[in-house]
């Protein structure tokens, strides 16, 4: 991708606010977890106590805010755990240049590991190295560095109680995905109104079968409108198609393909009607001309092959499935109960094992990724410390907080992520040096950020980044840092770090151009294991 592409998408997307994927409650709760921890950690052990706790706090939430079907407050624990190991193992490193210079190598470079593990451990382990960086600097002893981690961990507890004592829209990422299938095969339904052979795309009925993935106790806890739906959708995907297909069905004109047309957009209607039921946890309203356009008997003059009629029958038995399933009801066993999700612990020995076997491959891109990330957050932080700026660990900062192992998402967005961090750490250090706020007023500041941060997430690629880095300018002054940087000095810091990242893409590229015909190998055999698979099961249905 060129720059003028690159930023061509930034402006797109990266700097668009998109308003459907706000969750202001949920960026509430975070932010008030948050203003719990600093306050009763400023009171019980001052500010730099505060700054530390803050920081697990923060990334804590930010965990939970990660794509992933796993209970957040588990995510919450489990990244305010490893920041705490991160912080305490830093400052033990950090008086030696050597030796921080060697652990933050070690550190970087597992972290870009980690991405094989999936996107959210990706993400949270690179924030653990970038918070890391900072949060080294509040101790003053050891035994003070085991208490700010102490406090860093603790931190990560009271966002996981908050999850647990003040939910917000129970099971809301399982029922937008259950939501986006049915909202997807309506739409395909009516595609075919018009283009009987038109495509479908299966991803969202993927990803809600990967939602559909619980653990036991989640089975038993689980609304009754999630039990059961996905697989309808499934079946009824495949009957669409049939009853519009000439081939097999009506002709192209007349009467019968009116009869299927009709069919079909009542169809689309149900299954929108039950998407918005499941996404909101609300009646089902079907209207009432689907329903009679449902309930209409097919004659033989009308559709006039019998494999039509079928089709016709077997989709009108589905939907009304669809319409018993969708209505928010207690929780009540189903056969989605089957699909059991494996416990967290369980599932480290096959990431260690995935880790491992893509450490050993010369090409493989989480690899490349790692060696990157490494080199760049190693060299950053030598080079902002030899700088007489001081505070040389900006560079480091913005350059994993932007490095992704993808290449068409790291030029898509990191343009954005880095312009992002540029504007927050001028505006923020110039608030700062101008206003010079007491620590409250900064912890205030920090909040305000803090929130804005956790409701920008997922809507705005650069508004989040100029948030999140003032975020960590207002926390670092209510520490009480001595403001020696100029902005311009750590715009140029920033810069430093942006310009070592790209500069990594292009000596050790992440092209995903040769990994074409890998993926195209690995898409033949998938293929191949599903059709054995089906043929299995077709020919040995017990």
């Amino acid at each position: 991708m060129t720059w003028l592409r690159a930023l061509k998408e930034t402006a797109r997307t990266g700097l668009a606010v998109e308003r459907r994927r706000l969750e202001p409650l949920v960026a509430l709760r975070a932010a008030a977890g948050l203003a719990l921890v600093v306050l009763v950690s400023a009171a019980l052990g001052g500010p730099a106590m505060a700054a530390s706790s803050a920081f697990g706090a923060f990334q804590a939430a930010m965990a939970t805010f990660q794509r992933t079907w796993r209970p957040r407050p588990t995510l919450a624990l489990v990244s305010g755990l490893t920041l705490a190991v991160s912080t305490f193992l830093g400052y033990v490193c950090g008086g030696h240049l050597v030796w921080f210079l060697a652990l933050l190598g070690v550190w970087t470079f597992l972290s870009g590991l980690a991405w094989t593990a999936g996107p959210a451990v990706g993400l949270i382990a690179s924030s653990n190295v970038a918070i890391m960086l900072v949060t080294v600097t509040l101790p003053t002893s050891v035994g003070d560095a085991a208490v700010h981690a102490a406090v860093i961990a603790a931190g990560g507890v009271v966002q996981a109680a908050l999850i647990v004592l003040f939910p917000v829209r129970r099971w809301g990422p399982q029922r937008d995905a259950l939501a986006d299938a049915l909202a997807a095969v309506a739409d395909y339904a009516r595609r075919l109104r018009q283009d009987p052979y038109a495509p479908f795309d299966p991803v969202p009925l993927m990803t809600a079968r990967s939602a559909a993935a619980v653990t036991p106790r989640q089975a038993r806890r689980r609304p009754g409108e999630l039990h059961g739906t996905r697989g309808l959708a499934e079946r009824i995907r495949p009957v669409l198609a049939s009853l519009a297909d000439p081939a097999v069905g009506v002709p192209p004109e007349g009467p019968g393909r009116d009869r299927v047309r009709e069919l079909l957009e009542a169809a689309g209607a149900v299954l929108d009607a039950a998407a918005r039921a499941v996404r909101r946890g609300e009646g089902l309203d079907v209207p009432p001309g689907a329903l009679a356009a449902l309930r209409t008997p097919d004659t033989a003059d009308v559709l006039e092959t019998a494999p039509a009629r079928r089709a016709a029958a077997r989709l009108a038995a589905l939907l009304k499935d669809v319409m018993e399933t969708a209505t928010p009801t207690g929780s009540r066993p189903g056969p989605e109960e089957l699909r059991a999700q494996p416990r967290l612990w369980s599932l480290v020995p096959g990431a260690v094992r995935e880790i491992r076997a893509e450490a050993r491959r010369p090409d493989s891109p989480y690899l490349r990724h790692a060696v990157r990330v490494a080199a760049v957050a190693t060299a950053g932080y030598l080079l902002g410390t030899v700088l007489p700026f001081g505070h040389g660990y900006w560079a480091p900062l913005a350059a994993v907080m932007s490095m992704r192992p993808d290449f068409g998402q790291t030029y898509a967005r990191s343009v954005a992520r880095f312009a992002g961090t540029l504007v927050g750490v001028a505006l923020a250090t110039g608030v700062l040096r101008l206003a010079d706020p007491g620590a409250y007023t900064s912890a205030g500041l920090a909040i305000g950020a803090a929130f804005l941060t956790y409701l920008l997430l997922r809507a705005g690629q650069a508004p989040m980044q100029v948030f999140l880095s003032a975020y960590v300018v207002f926390l670092l002054g209510m520490a009480g840092e001595q403001w020696t940087q100029t902005v311009p000095e750590r715009v140029v810091l920033t810069l430093l770090g942006g310009v070592l990242a790209m500069l990594s893409y292009a000596l050790y590229p992440a092209w995903e151009t040769p990994r074409l015909r890998g993926r195209l190998a690995d898409w033949l055999a998938a293929a191949a294991r599903y059709a054995d698979e089906v043929l299995e099961r077709y020919a040995r249905p017990g």
